[in-house]
């Protein structure tokens, strides 16, 4: 067996089974026995006297009931003693009945004296208390008639009420028509105390500032006055309404203020408005200068300084002045903030101001006494990481809407070719009006994204502007594709000139973007957009995500550059040589200088846009002509009509000529010829297939070809072949054979790639 744990924290018995494991341990059964026995002892005495203590509560609780119970008896006793007696008064004394109605007759009698002298100085008493007012609107700074003015108006209203309850009691519409006429004068008065009273309310602060205590106590008497009789007139209200009959009987219950005045919300609502029209001004002024919230605000704190220091001594302890003022006060700038950030036309930089101001407000308050967790609601509803996000989002909402104002201001002047939409910079070089606008607006917003002194935003700001640099590059290249197809489509040079300005210039202002000029320091946008936020984020940020952005970014770059120029000459291609490029191979073409009216052309192309086109530029343009040319002239095998007489038509003379007049126009770039000559050597291929033997000599050319250039297009070979004038189904049958059990490495995309 096991011992149980102790609750009150004793050592556990071993168990047994640990104990006596050997033969020898049952010399220990004695012991244990009698140590079990002793804590047996103690436990059963423990578990007595906790039943004793129980016991003896359950006996005192007994106790008081029955005392309680002997108590309610005897208090009931004692009532219908009273009630006895009440009723054996009224037998006892004799004439009793008339006793009472004269005593009755008596009081009313007195009552309507009352009331008489009342009405007759009524007219004469609301005259003073017109003349007490009249002097205090000399001084209303002092008022020293208030407390005068104050007891004689509640006395004529008071007066008033009691008449006027009098009159309904008795059912007496006329009297009462009467009654409300004789009485109008008073309030027209009331009103005017009210004003004086409310303009002491109302400049409360400044009361306490100038050293007016005495205004302020006197003010905070009436005030209290009017608050002890509101609670009167509650209370009677209540008693009326749960013991209607019982109220009636008394007459201390009958008498005095009949309604509640509520001049302790006036009180409290002047000091709302007060400070309502302080924040109306801070409102203006914050709107008009983020920047001076804490300025505009000052005097909110300094408020609630007078109140403390100066304020709490002159007014109810149990009003707790200070804290309703520092409940008012917080509600309103809670109330005040909040529907600021809540307006959706809040610029970014006053929300931001607002939130970073929420912490100097808890300071300030905390200084003034209060912890933050004493203030309720929060100053802005815990919203703070909302905020944020809403301010965040502003910014992002600012660029994608600056980019899309600038998207489509580009669009309009290049789908409309308008002239001025292009410019050119300091070398001359063609380029767009609004790209740097772009990046100047994208400087503008890192830096005020860096206001948030918050790396998480910069980062959520700078993944939108990568988003929508990207989307910028896939816009252009969708747009340059839509223009481009109208003039391959169409063949028409109605406005291609202005067409292939825009090309170079989109060209040019990607160059701008990443051109960085190590001799001088100069940076392109790009690089410059780097250094502007790489202090503002996380390294890990930076290393994770920017880097493959900005790398990204830069690759676009290049690549809608080059694809501008690759735009460039096919239009090139399809506008000005549309007539000339179906002749290649034909018969016509034997005798015809194609070649050279498109090396002249391109001659006259070069010279107009090489010095409006970036340096960097010009040999990816030579390239692409190049290409484009080269693709051209082996696709041309296709031209209707195309038939290579072996034996008869001087073909490869006239090949030969077409490259060598290439050569002497490309070789005036001599960073760009060297790549261009060996991917003329493609030329040479086509001549090798047109002139190879039938048979295996074709499929080793075939071959060969094949290995050097993995993306050889199968159909391409076909139509070769098919211009042969020995050309026999069998030939093709070979090569494809060939083909199918060919294996080449695929490396690089060649520029057969093309030629299909």
């Amino acid at each position: 067996m096991a011992q149980d744990s102790n609750p009150n924290g004793a050592v556990a018995m071993p168990q047994l089974e640990d104990i006596l494991r050997h033969p020898e341990d049952i010399d220990k059964i004695g012991a244990l026995k009698a140590e079990y026995t002793r804590k047996k002892a103690a436990v059963d005495s423990q578990l007595r006297e906790g039943l004793r203590d129980q016991l003896e509560s359950v006996q005192r609780s007994i106790n008081a009931l029955a005392e309680g119970q002997r108590q309610v008896s005897k208090s009931k006793d004692e009532l219908q003693g009273i009630d006895k007696l009440c009723a054996e008064s009224q037998t006892s004394v004799e004439d009793f009945s008339q006793i009472d109605k004269l005593a009755k007759v008596q009081r009313n009698f007195e009552a309507v004296l009352m009331m008489k002298k009342g009405l007759e100085n009524f007219a004469s008493d609301l005259a003073e208390v017109e003349e007490l007012l009249k002097e205090d609107d000399d001084d209303l700074e002092n008022q020293p008639n208030l407390l005068r003015a104050h007891m004689q108006i509640s006395r004529l209203r008071d007066f008033r009420d009691e008449a006027i309850d009098q009159i309904r009691k008795a059912n007496d519409t006329s009297s009462e028509d009467t009654l409300v006429d004789y009485f109008q004068g008073l309030d027209s008065v009331i009103d005017w105390f009210d004003d004086h009273l409310g303009t002491a309310c109302m400049n409360l602060i400044p009361l306490v500032q100038e050293g007016n205590p005495s205004m302020v106590v006197r003010l905070a008497v009436v005030v209290m006055n009017e608050e002890k009789n509101d609670d009167t007139v509650r209370a009677l209200q209540e008693a009326q309404k749960d013991h209607k009959d019982l109220a009636n009987r008394f007459k201390s219950m009958n008498i005095g203020p009949k309604t509640v005045r509520g001049y302790k919300e006036k009180f409290l609502q002047a000091i709302e408005f007060y400070a309502q029209n302080q924040f109306e001004t801070t409102k203006e002024q914050f709107l008009g200068d983020p920047d001076i919230l804490d300025k505009s605000s000052r005097w909110f704190f300094n408020d609630l300084y007078v109140v403390k220091q100066g304020m709490q001594q002159l007014m109810p302890k149990k009003w707790n002045i200070y804290k309703t003022y520092t409940n008012i006060y917080h509600r309103m700038m809670h109330d005040f903030l909040v529907g600021l950030i809540d307006d959706p036309e809040l610029p970014a930089d006053n929300l931001l101001a607002i939130i970073h101001w929420s912490e100097k407000y808890y300071k300030k308050m905390f200084k003034l006494g209060w912890k933050q967790q004493e203030l309720q609601p929060n100053i802005l509803d815990d919203r703070e990481p909302e905020l944020i996000r809403n301010w965040q989002n502003i910014i992002i909402n600012a660029v994608e809407g600056w980019m899309e104002r600038i998207r489509e201001t580009d669009r309009k002047g290049f789908v409309e070719r308008i002239p001025d939409s292009l410019d050119t910079n300091a070398e001359g070089y063609f380029r767009t009006r609004t790209l740097p606008d772009m990046w100047r607006m994208i400087h503008e917003q890192i830096v005020a994204s860096s206001a948030a002194s918050r790396s998480d935003v910069v980062e959520g700001v700078i993944d939108a502007m990568f988003r929508v640099l990207k989307g910028h590059q896939t816009a252009w290249q969708a747009l340059l594709d839509e223009e481009g197809a109208k003039y391959k489509s169409r063949g028409g040079d109605e406005g291609l000139q202005v067409l292939q300005d825009w090309l170079i210039a989109i060209a040019n202002d990607q160059i701008a973007c990443i051109d960085d000029n190590n001799e001088t320091g100069q940076l392109g946008y790009l690089s410059r957009f780097k250094q502007d936020f790489e202090p503002l984020v996380d390294p890990k940020y930076l290393a994770s995500r920017a880097i493959p952005e900005l790398d990204a970014l830069r690759d676009g770059y290049v690549d809608l550059s080059t694809h501008c120029l690759s735009l460039f000459v096919e239009v090139v291609f399809a506008v000005d040589f549309r007539t000339t490029i179906p002749d290649f191979f034909t018969q016509k073409w034997y005798g015809d200088f194609a070649v050279k009216r498109i090396t002249s052309t391109f001659e006259d192309y070069m010279s107009d846009y090489t010095p409006v086109l970036h340096p960097s530029l010009t040999d990816i343009l030579v390239e692409e002509l190049s290409d484009e040319l080269l693709v051209r002239y082996l696709s041309s095998v296709r031209n209707r009509g195309v038939k290579f007489r072996r034996h008869v038509d001087p073909y490869t003379d006239k090949i030969k000529d077409d490259v060598l007049t290439v050569f002497a126009f490309f070789q005036k770039y001599p960073d760009s010829f060297a790549p261009i000559k060996q991917k003329w050597r493609l030329v040479d291929w086509l001549v090798r297939l047109l002139e190879a033997e039938k048979g295996p000599a074709l499929v080793a050319e075939y071959e060969s070809f094949k290995t050097e250039y993995w993306d050889l297009q199968l159909s391409w070979v076909e139509a070769t072949l098919r211009t042969r004038d020995d050309f026999e189904r069998s030939m093709l049958s070979a090569v494809k054979a060939r083909a199918a059990e060919l294996s080449v490495e695929m490396g690089m995309e060649t520029i057969m790639s093309r030629v299909r």
